[in-house]
This record gives C-alpha cells, sequence and structure tokens, in this order.
C-alpha cells in the first residue's frame, strides 16, 4: 500500500510523491533530478541530505495537503 507524502527541501513544500515509504519517496524524487543513490545521505527514515540541502518527506492525512512544517 503507497502513501501520499509531501517533500520538502528545509521547509520549502516542493512536491507530493506516492510510496510505500518516506525514504523510497525521498529517493524517487532526487533519482528524478538525476542524483545517484551513492551522492544522498540518509538522515532519517524521513530525511535525507544532497549536496547541503535537507529534504524531508512528511505523510499527508486524509489526501489533503499538510500544513504541519518538518
Amino acid at each position: 500500500m503507497t502513501t501520499t507524502y509531501q517533500l520538502y527541501s528545509g521547509d520549502r513544500p516542493i512536491e507530493l510523491r506516492e510510496a510505500f515509504t518516506a525514504r523510497h519517496a525521498l529517493f524517487d524524487y532526487l533519482r528524478s533530478l538525476g542524483c545517484a543513490d551513492e551522492d544522498i545521505m540518509k538522515l532519517g527514515t524521513d530525511s535525507v541530505s544532497w549536496r547541503g540541502a535537507v529534504y524531508k518527506a512528511v505523510p499527508l492525512s486524509s489526501g489533503q495537503p499538510s500544513d504541519e512544517r518538518p
């Protein structure tokens, strides 16, 4: 079962992405930018870093965009 995640770069919302886990959503997004897996640093189950930027994935509840910030 997939979940819809709101992806953030810092505190800026950047994209909605469906995935099985928050980490999958983040890796899929960064791969779409041309980033190689070995260039992504895992920070936790819902956050990663690439080129100094921190990305976070927050699951959406009831399918509506969340006002919650990472």
